[in-house]
């Protein structure tokens, strides 16, 4: 009998957890620093490969927190969101970390209504805040938010200036979760045929398909996929990564190789810390 599932066991797939930055933008959600210490921990010792631990820029609170997780000597990276502005990216300086996220908006509907701006200031404002992280030594990714529903010839043109100022990846963001698995098939295999560089899905769960447009994401070959824990995050919330990481298991043969005692405490804690059922225990 065929197999009905995909098969990629080959594909070494890592996991970028954006609990402690998009994870906290959910109603009600606020971790104090002892909450996000923590967890912190425990996600370097289930085995993420890195660790979206906050927005410096936010604040004296945020910062703290941010300073003591990157000064813990963790095996994760420890990185950190920012906007375009040298602002965001001082702050993050000052806290002590050099893996920076830097996230752009590429969309018509968020660069022209939303901010008023052009597609030359996108790219204006990009290639001057890489120059400047690039001269404090940091290793940048790039954010392309609301990339569904941008013009792609400017999604590869922002890409391509991404990967020449020597950005390591690229994130695209279906920051309203309007995609369906179907597009971001064909979205995926376009932009691979195009760009050389490398390639990250971030999935928002408004109608219910992160997890399924992050398995899409892996089939079209995107090794770096971000998560949150039980699938915490903005308006309805993010991948889940315990549930992503059975779903790998079970239609790709994609271990993650995750402790599943540490995922299962990790759950129960961020689901107390951000007082909610749990509802993923790994």
């Amino acid at each position: 009998m065929t197999n009905p599932f995909f098969v990629i066991a080959t594909l070494v797939i890592r996991i970028i957890d954006c609990t402690l930055r998009d994870g906290e933008q959910a109603p009600g959600v606020v971790f104090n620093y002892r909450e996000k210490v923590t967890i912190a921990k425990l996600l370097d010792r289930l085995g993420v490969c890195q660790i979206e631990a906050g927005i410096p820029v936010m604040g004296e609170v945020e910062q703290v927190a941010i300073k003591a997780i990157a000064g813990m000597g963790l095996t994760s990276r420890v990185s950190t969101w920012n906007r375009l502005l040298l602002a965001d990216i001082r702050a993050s300086l000052d806290c002590g970390v050099r893996d920076l996220h830097i996230s752009a908006p590429v969309s018509d509907l968020h660069i022209r209504y939303k901010l008023g701006k052009s597609h030359q200031w996108v790219l204006d404002c990009l290639k001057r805040a890489l120059r400047y992280a690039k001269d404090y030594g940091c290793r940048v990714t790039v954010g392309a938010e609301d990339a569904f529903r941008a013009d792609e010839s400017f999604l590869c043109e922002f890409a391509l200036l991404a990967r020449e100022m020597g950005a390591e990846r690229l994130r695209y963001c279906d920051t309203v979760g309007i995609m369906t698995p179907f597009a971001l098939s064909r979205v995926m295999d376009r932009l691979k045929e195009k760009l050389e560089i490398e390639l990250e899905f971030h999935g928002h769960n408004d109608f219910g398909l992160a997890t399924a447009n992050s398995l899409t994401a892996v089939k079209a070959g995107v090794r770096y996929i971000d998560t949150t824990i039980g699938g915490l995050g903005e308006r309805a919330g993010n991948a889940c990564l315990e549930e992503l990481a059975l779903a790998l298991k079970g239609t790709c043969a994609i271990d993650l190789d995750l402790n599943p005692r540490v995922l299962r405490a990790l759950g129960h804690y961020v689901a107390r810390g951000a007082n909610r059922p749990v509802t993923h225990a790994g």
